[in-house]
């Protein structure tokens, strides 16, 4: 009755959610629900989680035990048919692992994205021949020029969520580091920060550099990555990658305690302003 696939997208994770709003709140336990489409408790759970797809024609037998009529019903059916859609990413399915489909699927539907990141340009603030020079010098594994290729088209078109009609406001804490530390030629890091001082003129980015100076600070543990999301359904997440896969946390105290650490790297680093600044003396530099 339900297909399994390769990361669920947003709109089937917040589906699921309100699905088992919708049981719960009519008083229906998941093996009553099973019993309606004559499945195994574990399957609701799985369409509760968005592990599987969800078809529609079980969804409807499900809302119709759950009372659910009219508009409200045709609405659900409508954002099931949308939400089963695949995601423009999955394009690069080639090149793309799982645990990073969930990560783009996210971005694109964040309110805010906040940012910590010691090592390179973030990705969304990425020139095409910086991208490219990572790609070419950081890949591991099986990854060619071909597949190289594909990662840098890959974030070049999830850039495109920076320009839309309504941008997340994304949040950027920098270290000095990723200047200091050439990637590709010295023309491929001046056209990067060139982008760079391009960015922070944009009213939905802030970009923080946190300078040498400064000292000690609660993120130089590793890059992490804050999602905020408009819909009640999703929790605030912390993305944390790691050189072969990444983990998503959402408990509170995991997310507060990121959080805290964000804050408190954001008060320290140069503000907005002197960031601006010093972009512009180091471009002078090179």
């Amino acid at each position: 009755m339900s297909e399994p696939r390769s990361a669920p997208t947003v709109g089937q994770v917040v589906l699921g959610k309100r699905l088992q709003d919708l049981r719960e709140k009519t008083g229906f336990k998941r093996d009553e629900a099973a019993r309606v489409l004559r499945v195994a408790p574990a399957t609701i759970r799985r369409m509760e989680t968005a592990e599987v797809a969800l078809k529609v024609p079980y969804v409807q037998l499900l809302l119709d035990a759950y009372g659910v009529t009219g508009e409200e019903l045709d609405s659900f059916i409508t954002l099931t048919e949308e939400a089963n859609k695949p995601g423009w990413w999955q394009r690069f399915h080639d090149i793309l692992p799982d645990w990073f489909s969930v990560h783009v699927s996210l971005e694109g539907a964040a309110e805010m994205i906040r940012a910590y990141e010691p090592h390179f340009v973030p990705g969304l603030l990425q020139t095409e021949d910086y991208a490219r020079a990572v790609m070419q010098t950081g890949a591991v594994g099986q990854a060619g020029p071909r597949q190289a290729e594909r990662h840098v088209a890959l974030r070049m078109e999830r850039q495109s969520l920076l320009t839309r009609r309504d941008p997340p406001r994304l949040w950027v804490v920098m270290d000095e580091t990723v200047l200091r530390r050439q990637v590709g030629s010295a023309a491929v890091m001046r056209q990067q920060v060139d982008r760079l001082l391009e960015a922070v003129e944009m009213p939905h980015i802030t970009l923080q550099i946190s300078e040498f100076t400064s000292g000690h600070h609660p993120g130089t543990y590793g890059p992490f990555v804050l999602f905020r999301f408009a819909v009640p359904e999703l929790p605030d997440m912390v993305y944390v990658e790691y050189l072969t896969g990444a983990v998503y946390l959402d408990e509170r105290i995991e997310v507060a305690s990121h959080l805290e650490a964000m804050d408190r790297m954001a008060a320290q680093a140069a503000t907005a302003r002197r960031t601006k600044e010093i972009l512009q003396d180091f471009r002078k530099e090179l």
